[in-house]
């Protein structure tokens, strides 16, 4: 039977165990409280916040997941996803999950928006940084099976071959491909010491995609143009301060818009980032 009192009282308790940081006996009283009553979001959302401190990512998961068939809009239910998400290394489900949190904070005012807004970026961190692991395992992969394809046809090329001064040059000739191609993927090897990073300062924080044409507000805080334009069409008002905002009140940021020329000019791939 349904108990919304006891569930209360439960849930109340299972609070003050996580304020004294006993995450264990927290979790259970979540846990009962659930029984008392399922049909609770907070109760999910609760024991998915204590389950983080126990980085029992899938408990986080199916918590989250639960509330959100109750309360499709719970912007705590999207936010703990993406943390989860991240040590499980679901990037892509972690930054979808946390741009949903963040366009519910926009839209409800609600002040956790600067802790959303950062786990956007350490999303966007994260799904970058796996991006570049891949592309390095996938390019030494390369290099091995072009130097394994090499010597593999430079074997067969000799068995073919009496003469020795023949086998001598085609020795040589191979020699110096698998040279060349060591060489290749060397100074690319090289290239790639310096890290592949976006700073901060590149990336506008409504659409977390690299500014181009960037513009100032009151505040002092850029953003690309279309972006600010389109927030301010939906809501007047500055994102960050909330204070009132208008487009005349916009003012071109052109040394940050050179800055972002010159770094996207000398970081080509930072345009997918």
């Amino acid at each position: 039977m349904v108990d919304p009192a006891r569930a209360r009282h439960l849930k109340e308790d299972g609070n003050r165990a996580f304020g004294a940081r006993d995450y264990v006996k927290a979790e259970a009283l979540y846990s009962k409280a659930l029984i008392a009553d399922p049909s609770e979001p907070a109760l999910y959302t609760n024991r998915a916040m204590t389950r983080l401190r126990m980085h029992l990512w899938d408990g986080v998961v199916a918590d989250c997941t639960a509330c959100l068939d109750l309360a499709p809009d719970r912007m705590k239910a999207y936010y703990y996803l993406s943390l989860a998400y991240i040590p499980l290394e679901d990037y892509d489900e972690a930054l979808r999950m946390a741009l949903v949190a963040h366009n519910l904070c926009v839209q409800t005012d609600d002040r956790s928006l600067t802790a959303v807004t950062s786990q956007v970026l350490q999303c966007k961190r994260e799904r970058w940084e796996a991006i570049e692991r891949r592309r390095k395992r996938e390019t030494s992969a390369l290099e091995n099976e072009t130097l394994d394809f090499f010597e593999q046809d430079r074997e067969d090329v000799l068995k073919m071959v009496i003469d020795d001064a023949h086998k001598r040059d085609i020795i040589r000739e191979y020699d110096e491909k698998l040279h060349a191609i060591q060489d290749i993927f060397e100074r690319a090897r090289n290239s790639d010491q310096k890290a592949r990073s976006v700073p901060d300062w590149l990336i506008d924080e409504i659409s977390f995609c690299v500014m181009h044409d960037p513009v100032m507000t009151k505040s002092g805080k850029s953003y690309e143009r279309a972006h600010i334009l389109e927030h301010l069409r939906r809501s007047q008002t500055d994102p960050q301060s909330r204070e009132p905002l208008y487009p005349h009140e916009l003012r071109p940021n052109l040394q940050l818009r050179e800055a972002c020329r010159q770094f996207l000019e000398e970081n080509a791939w930072a345009v997918d980032y």
